[in-house]
């Protein structure tokens, strides 16, 4: 099997995370020409196009292959990195940049539970990229080989993957008091849920629409929905009143408390099962970042 030079699948996974040849070579310091060179050559020793020159770019088959062979060569490198800080730590901690790993979580996730399971291992170095998607579709990071692991509502581990179950996350629909004495005094029903705007996350968000299937029995109700891409923009929303939101119960037991929100369909929850997939590789940072999920969740988690 040939080997590949290291500078030019580094290169391949800048234009791919950065979105383009000019944010790549500003990541990597060299020029746009130099970039264009390095994935030529690294196309030429391949035999084939890797990364397809449209708006947006985007890897080819034979693209994901070598991303993800260049993420493994990352993980290798933040790997020994780890261990050989461990025997010189004066010498190796500031001589280099850490290694670089990505994982894909979802926003609610990140907005709760997550960053205090991870902040142990950004604070001993680990060079950490965090990539936010709904938690139907941070598993597409993970397939494409963009990502070393990702936390997914997906229950089937993907090839060469393995899976763990972290726990149930309790989803609540919430409003600003105010609002909800206003406009659902009695709380929510299959009369007044259609004259409610549901505030989404964005268009892939079905939350909305299955917590009010679920809780009122219907099938693929319509909402009116508002969209704002971010979970604490979705809770400020509530607080400002624009109307109603499915958020975690964990993102908003404190405004539940004070009263300020108040839960407009008190009994009824929606617990969205999680899991952790990575590949299935021997490997101190993947075991490291699995053991920070798991236990944080087990902490957190239904």
């Amino acid at each position: 099997m040939s080997t590949f030079d290291a500078n030019a699948l580094e290169c391949l996974a800048a234009i791919v995370e950065e979105g383009g040849f000019e944010r790549a070579a500003a990541r990597l310091s060299i020029t746009q020409s130099a970039v264009s060179q390095r994935l030529r050559s690294l196309e030429v020793q391949v035999g084939t196009v890797l990364i397809v020159r449209s708006r947006p770019l985007r890897p080819t088959s034979a693209g994901r292959l070598m991303l993800k062979h260049a993420l493994q060569m990352r993980l290798l490198r933040a790997d020994l990195e780890r261990d050989l800080k461990e025997l010189t730590p004066a010498a190796l901690h500031d001589s280099r940049d850490a290694e670089r790993v990505s994982i894909a979580i979802n926003a609610d996730s990140i907005a709760t539970w997550a960053l205090p399971a991870l902040g142990q291992l950004v604070r001993q170095g680990l060079g950490l990229e965090i990539i936010t998607d709904d938690q139907d579709f941070t598993i597409e990071w993970l397939r494409e080989g963009q990502v070393l692991g990702c936390v997914t509502t997906v229950r089937q581990a993907l090839r060469s993957c393995r899976l763990v179950p972290l726990g149930a996350m309790r989803y609540v629909a919430v409003a600003q008091a105010a609002y909800a004495a206003e406009h659902c005094p009695q709380g929510l029903s299959p009369q007044n849920f259609r004259s409610l705007p549901f505030i989404a996350f964005n268009r892939k968000d079905d939350l909305q629409s299955d917590f009010v299937g679920r809780a009122l029995s219907l099938k693929q109700p319509v909402l009116s929905q508002l969209y704002v891409p971010s979970s604490q923009g979705q809770v400020r929303a509530c607080l400002e009143g624009w109307g109603v939101s499915v958020v975690p119960e964990l993102q908003v037991r404190e405004q539940l408390q004070t009263g300020h929100l108040v839960d407009i369909a008190p009994g009824r929850a929606l617990q969205v099962e999680l899991y952790w997939h990575c590949w299935n590789l021997e490997s101190a940072v993947l075991d490291a970042l699995t053991d920070a999920l798991t236990s944080a969740a087990a902490r957190a988690l239904h």
